[in-house]
């Protein structure tokens, strides 16, 4: 039997209890909660929503604070991207760069148009290459590559030291020459800056937005070289890319075997032509005349070497290496 007893409730359609009309709470107040929750501008604009008797003064001032920091930041924005499309100024620490190169190279009286040809257009801003080398192996053939390029170009060189270098030679310091800028950075066709810096290997920067630093004085050296325009076909520059590959791993760090091996080799080329490929200087005689000269083996080489030895160093861009190993 159960404790309590209640009657039950029959009633017809005008006794009827309708379940709206009773309470669901203590108290009713409005339900603003899936309105604000969401933040920010959200919750800002739902604020703004409500009747002015209602909205807390302080909110109303967080409100417009806000709407004046992101009109401040969208100015900022459209300033920044403004710049970034009309100046770019590698540093030697990024990691970024493209290069935009073409079929063919330009003749070896090329201009600044030719420039936006082999390196990519980039709003007339002036092309900047950042290379960092380690003052202890000084990359030889960038000097002499330095000098070729003055030759064609108008050059704007720079050199710095990077903090991990504790003491560079004044003569590495000076080593582009004497720089007076008396014009203007705009009036300049490409900028050269070579960053004395504890690297392993040279790297070279171009375009950094979009690129990876190349490495390797040997690549660095083939990408200065086809700023000059020379004109290959597909046999040459393969072989021209053998041998600069050759003074590198061979002639510069492989055995006494190897060096001999190589030695007598470019004695037969150097019987046929008087360049190492075909009958005008190429980066592969830069590169290989400057590993023959930093590590000092051109003492006791053959006849035909010798002879081109010379023709290197009778050419006014090789005087300049010259100096750095007195």
């Amino acid at each position: 039997m159960p404790m309590y007893k209640v009657r039950p409730f029959q009633g017809g359609p005008d006794s009827a209890v309708l379940a709206q009309h009773l309470p669901t709470c203590m108290y009713r107040v409005r339900n603003v909660h899936h309105h604000l929750q969401g933040g920010g501008s959200d919750a800002a604009a739902t604020v703004s929503s409500l009747p002015q008797d209602e909205v807390d003064p302080s909110l109303q001032a967080l409100e417009s604070r806000q709407e004046e920091i992101l009109k401040r930041l969208y100015e900022l924005k459209a300033a920044v991207d403004g710049l970034s499309k009309m100046i770019q100024t590698p540093d030697a620490d990024f990691d970024a760069t493209n290069i935009i190169q073409a079929d063919e190279h330009a003749p070896l009286t090329a201009s600044a148009a030719d420039l936006d040809d082999l390196l990519g257009k980039d709003y007339g801003a002036l092309k900047d290459i950042v290379i960092n080398a380690n003052p202890s192996l000084p990359p030889l053939s960038l000097l002499v590559l330095h000098s070729l390029l003055c030759e064609r170009y108008k050059i704007l060189s720079a050199i710095h030291t990077h903090s991990s270098v504790k003491y560079v030679p004044e003569q590495l310091l000076k080593c582009f020459g004497e720089q007076t800028r008396k014009q203007s950075r705009h009036e300049y066709q490409l900028g050269l800056t070579l960053i004395w810096k504890d690297v392993l290997k040279p790297q070279m920067k171009f375009s950094v937005q979009t690129m990876c630093p190349i490495e390797g004085e040997g690549n660095i050296a083939r990408f200065l070289f086809s700023l000059l325009g020379q004109k290959h076909n597909a046999v040459t520059a393969t072989l021209i890319d053998s041998w600069v590959d050759t003074a590198i791993f061979q002639l510069k760090e492989g055995s006494n075997k190897e060096r001999a091996a190589v030695l007598r080799s470019m004695n037969t080329a150097l019987g046929k032509t008087s360049w190492l490929v075909g009958s005008e200087l190429t980066v592969a005689d830069v590169v290989t005349w400057c590993v023959l000269r930093q590590t000092e083996s051109t003492n006791a080489v053959p006849t035909n070497v010798q002879k081109w030895l010379k023709s290197c160093e009778n050419l006014a861009p090789f005087q300049s290496a010259l100096k750095l190993l007195k």
